[in-house]
């Protein structure tokens, strides 16, 4: 590892040695799609069907929730992958100013056409709802001005700050965690220079730091990191998004290649992964096992691969963040649905094999609507908000920022 005796020397022949990565990170979207579908499984499995009962056989799906640290640093990864040679220096006057307005757009160019459908499908479904409600009843419930699925959480969404109170803020309550991402996306062009250019004994020390502050976390919560609401889920989000980053800085020095390259080591961790999750081991030994399954997604070229880019999967992680944010709207329907027509109420009283086959059910539709939000909304909207950016295609900043922006939305891992 390079000291700080020579920095940039060192940081020259660290990038000069290391492999060229490719444009797209191959692996990393079909592990993004099973992480994910694991999410859909853990709300309405474990939480939503009570009387499936998953946890007698296996903690697998009451563990779902750790997907979302699995996407933390997969984000953390992927735009340090996209956006490097953008922030490469350090940040620094107007041209720095222009650089950094330009990724956030890119970024709400990712994020917001769905988060705003999606938002606004949960609104007209509300009112819909009511009015039918009003029609039988001859009583109309306004949308309070309070609290969640109320006026003022539809405000907070639209300014995407609802993941710090998300039990007060949210209309699509999955959206929490890309509200959270996006409050990292506003200091990752501020910190990515100086974690990119810092030695390795530096990068080693914020690693330590960052996963001392997941440990302090787990500590508080009595090891559990299932934490969705409230300011500490920064403590949850920004060190995850860090190690992504240092992640792929170690990436790039090629770090163990050699020995996370082989289909033993991804078989392996996939394993230990499993059996830590079917026997409800410690949540924060799952980070570091995430950590080391991301980079050796990456470096496998081998049969791992091959069975982990299949196109059903491959399919999957295009329309992950689709199928993400959507089934908390199936979910609010279909508890609706229930409500107005057998009159369903509580979710206790449907028996076991029902609530299998509305699982079931309920997974299908995620799956079936995935596919065009993905192509007509999220693909359509990016492309019609990118095609608005204006880059200083005269600096050298703004040049790399528009081949950032160009890569990203070539490849669904931007």
């Amino acid at each position: 590892m390079p000291t700080g005796l020579n920095r940039n020397a060192a940081n020259h022949a660290r990038t000069a040695n290391a492999p060229s990565p490719p444009g797209h990170l191959h692996s990393l979207t079909p592990l993004r799609g099973i992480a994910a579908l694991w999410v859909v499984l853990y709300h309405y499995a474990f939480q939503y069907f009570p009387n499936i009962h998953p946890e007698r056989y296996t903690h697998l799906l009451q563990k779902g929730y750790l997907a979302v640290d699995l996407f933390f640093m997969l984000s953390g990864f992927v735009l340090t992958h996209v956006y490097h040679d953008a922030f490469s220096r350090p940040a620094q006057g107007t041209r720095f100013r222009g650089t950094y307005w330009n990724f956030l757009k890119a970024r709400i160019a990712r994020l917001y056409p769905l988060h705003l459908a999606v938002l606004l499908l949960f609104v007209a479904t509300a009112l819909a709802f009511r009015t039918v409600e009003y029609a039988a009843t001859g009583t109309f419930q306004p949308i309070p001005l309070q609290g969640a699925e109320s006026v003022g959480a539809l405000v907070a969404n639209l300014l995407m700050v609802q993941g710090l109170y998300a039990s007060m803020l949210s209309w699509n309550y999955p959206a929490w965690s890309i509200s959270l991402e996006f409050m990292a996306y506003l200091v990752f062009p501020i910190a990515l220079p100086l974690v990119w250019r810092a030695s390795g004994r530096v990068q080693a020390t914020l690693a330590l730091a960052a996963f001392a502050a997941l440990g302090g976390l787990a500590w508080l919560t009595q090891d559990n990191l299932n934490q969705w609401d409230g300011p500490q889920t920064l403590l949850r989000c920004l060190p995850e998004f860090l190690l992504g980053t240092l992640l792929y800085s170690a990436y790039r020095c090629g770090l163990a290649t050699s020995l996370l390259s082989r289909d033993a080591t991804a078989a392996g961790l996939a394993l230990a992964i499993l059996l830590l999750l079917h026997l409800n081991g410690p949540d924060l030994l799952a980070v570091p096992l995430f950590a080391l399954l991301i980079l050796a997604a990456v470096a496998n070229r081998g049969r791992t691969a091959r069975m982990l880019n299949i196109r059903p999967l491959v399919w999957l992680g295009d329309v992950s963040y689709s199928l993400y944010l959507l089934h908390g709207f199936v979910e609010y329907a279909t508890t609706r649905l229930l409500m107005l027509g057998p009159g369903i109420h509580d979710r206790k009283a449907l028996p076991g094999g029902w609530s299998v086959a509305l699982l079931l059910a309920m997974v299908a539709v995620c799956l079936l609507v995935a596919g065009p939000a993905y192509r007509r909304i999220e693909l359509a909207g990016r492309r019609y908000l990118r095609d608005g950016l204006s880059f200083a295609r005269l600096s050298p900043g703004g040049a790399r920022m528009q081949s950032a922006v160009q890569r990203a939305a070539q490849t669904p891992n931007g």
